[in-house]
């Protein structure tokens, strides 16, 4: 229970506010171990999990997210579309931020154009096809794009377009706006500390009357695993991220806990570096295809807990969830590989030590020493991992990836478009109709051809293996029963504010 601040006839407002205090403080925040840190609190500065998921609780973006998925007023109490699809006219909710100044449509323009524009900027992709943002009048935003984008409306939901406050910005700078910033989500910051926690309270001036539904949260970092399932066996954590699959099971069948499987849109998959031999050769990068097992991977990762991935794009819209995959065949793996320009040259396999990818390497590469195909693994850590991968310095690695909407333009521009900027995720895979295909999508405003053009892309990249698809991992996140309403979207975000204490 939270105090609403209405006063008894006769007692002087000093002595309510008083009286109010442990009313407020009797109910124990919400208590959630994440094996991911909180180093910013500005949106756009970060692209990284921990973020991510704090991102969502102190800011509130235009639109949001259903529970169906579907796109939901947030701020903008409506949205119009122009008949060409260039021109998004976004009214406004009265609504205020944590200082209780009111939010306006030019903090609206303010926020979108710094993600887009400044220096700092951790993700701008999302918001590139934007031309301009205008402010007409203080509760009007138009925004204009550079052609039809079919997926603009569901990017004004990502993790970074939250709405900041323009004049707090300004007035303090970004340096101090990104350790006490003043909010237009659910929350405000109670208090901050890095490598340990971030405690929130609720925003007394949010939109949403009657939420946020607890008195706060505490957002605790938790590197180890084990100690996470120890600290929600023990009553600790009131929720946890990312139980290790070998513990799920154990937290499932404990009297007080759940552990609900979330969808997501992680795919695990193999990268294989195509910007030299011999994964340059499309029959070397099939016959590593159907060398490997991903059923049997999936289940000897998870426990049998994730699906077989088919495609090379994760569980997002337009997902071609009937596509056979490539199937696991040795034989023909043997075959490809006679035909190739394979000799029998040792491969480098990096592995980054970050995760279960020491382990997953070990899968992979025993499954194409039965093949023909000889590699060694080399462990880095992530830091390293980062600086390998985008320079090409490597052959093959096991790695994951995640998209931030459930609209795959964002994903395919990562993982599969040659010339998008990632190359393809560092691959070097290119493939000129694959690209024009990634382009006709996003400006097609005709959902039924854009599912053909997203299965041609699947079909195409799959084929081609731009990559290996291995398995969809769910999310495995841990509740406690003292808590109702708690849980993760795919895209990272939690339903805090939808969460209540029982018996609070």
């Amino acid at each position: 229970m939270h105090w609403h601040g209405n006063a008894a006839a006769g007692i002087a407002m000093a002595l309510s506010l008083l009286a109010a205090l442990p009313a407020a403080s009797a109910e124990a925040p919400i208590r959630i171990g994440s094996p991911y840190a909180t180093s910013t609190l500005d949106p756009m500065r970060s692209a990284a999990a921990g973020n991510i998921e704090t991102f969502g609780q102190l800011y509130s973006r235009l639109l949001r997210r259903g529970a169906d998925g579907a796109l939901e007023p947030g701020l903008a109490v409506s949205w119009d579309i122009s008949a060409d699809g260039t021109v998004v006219t976004l009214k406004l909710r009265d609504a205020n931020f944590s200082d209780g100044s009111p939010i306006s449509a030019a903090d609206v323009a303010f926020s979108l154009l710094r993600v887009r524009d400044d220096a700092e900027s951790a993700y701008a992709a999302p918001l590139q096809q934007l031309k301009e943002a205008r402010a007409e009048g203080d509760k009007t935003v138009v925004l204009t794009l550079k052609h039809p984008f079919a997926p603009f409306l569901g990017n004004l939901e990502v993790f970074n377009a939250g709405i900041v406050s323009k004049a707090d910005v300004e007035k303090r700078g970004k340096d101090a706006f990104t350790k006490d910033p003043v909010t237009s989500g659910p929350y405000m910051v109670g208090e901050w500390r890095p490598n340990d926690r971030l405690i929130l309270k609720p925003n007394p001036n949010y939109w949403r009357v009657g939420y946020p539904k607890n008195a706060g949260a505490e957002l605790i970092e938790v590197p180890d695993a084990n100690t996470r399932v120890s600290m929600m066996l023990s009553g600790e954590l009131d929720a946890a991220r990312d139980i290790p699959w070998s513990r799920v099971s154990e937290i499932q069948a404990r009297e007080g806990l759940t552990l609900p499987l979330e969808p997501s849109t992680v795919i695990y998959m193999t990268l294989l570096n195509e910007m030299k031999p011999p994964f340059d050769d499309i029959k070397v990068r099939q016959a590593a295809a159907h060398a490997l097992d991903a059923p049997a991977i999936a289940k000897a990762m998870t426990l049998g807990h994730a699906k077989r991935a088919t495609t090379t794009l994760p569980a997002v819209d337009y997902h071609a969830a009937d596509y056979p995959g490539i199937d696991y065949d040795p034989a023909k793996a043997k075959a490809l590989l006679a035909e190739s320009n394979y000799k029998g040259e040792e491969l480098v396999i990096l592995a980054s030590s970050s995760g279960d990818n020491d382990k997953l390497s070990v899968l992979i590469q025993a499954q194409w020493t039965a093949v023909g195909i000889k590699s060694k693994i080399e462990k880095v850590d992530r830091g390293v991992w980062w600086e390998r991968i985008p320079a090409g310095d490597y052959h093959a690695s096991a790695s994951w990836w995640y998209n931030e909407t459930l609209d795959p333009d964002l994903a395919v521009r990562w993982a599969l478009c040659g010339s998008c900027g990632s190359k393809s995720f560092y691959t070097g895979y290119n493939n000129k109709h694959v690209d024009e295909m990634t382009e006709a999508a996003a400006r097609e405003l005709d959902k039924a051809k854009r599912a053909e053009l997203y299965r041609e892309i699947q079909a195409t990249t799959t084929t081609e293996v731009s990559q290996i698809p291995l398995f969809y991992a769910p999310y495995a996140n841990a509740y406690s029963d003292r808590i109702k309403g708690l849980g993760m979207n795919p895209m990272l975000q939690w339903s805090l504010e939808e969460t209540t204490v029982a018996g609070e």
